[in-house]
């Protein structure tokens, strides 16, 4: 079993920068093969931003972000972190970590196995 609790959600305004971590406990880097971050908002779909493979840090992301968040990861802490910048409104979601034992498909939430209980980013324009 793999927790995961997320952090460093907040308010920003538009143009800004947050960083968001997530801490893996429990069985964590012989269980998992990749990480990801997903966003919801309210009526829509929970939708994927950024996935990284853990031994090789390989980085994934969706269009919308690429050039403005990066991912990360650090082994030794068992940690991911989504660094964000130039937020735009329409980023402001609730945002959600995941860890999966897969290596493929990692924009697809299904793919994933554990799930962190989210943190809130709020962008005011």
């Amino acid at each position: 079993q793999v927790q995961l609790v997320e952090s460093g959600g907040g308010l920003v305004q538009a143009g800004g920068s947050l960083r968001l971590s997530c801490a893996a406990s429990g069985r964590t880097d012989s269980t998992y093969a990749a990480m990801g971050w997903f966003r919801q908002t309210p009526g829509k779909e929970r939708e994927f931003v950024a996935a990284i493979r853990w031994n090789s840090g390989t980085t994934f992301y969706t269009d919308v972000v690429k050039g403005r968040f990066a991912i990360s990861r650090d082994n030794a802490k068992n940690t991911v972190a989504l660094q964000m910048n130039s937020l735009k409104p329409e980023d402001a979601a609730v945002y959600y970590c995941a860890a999966t034992l897969s290596l493929i498909r990692l924009n697809n939430r299904n793919t994933y196995d554990y799930w962190g209980q989210g943190t809130q980013v709020t962008v005011s324009s």
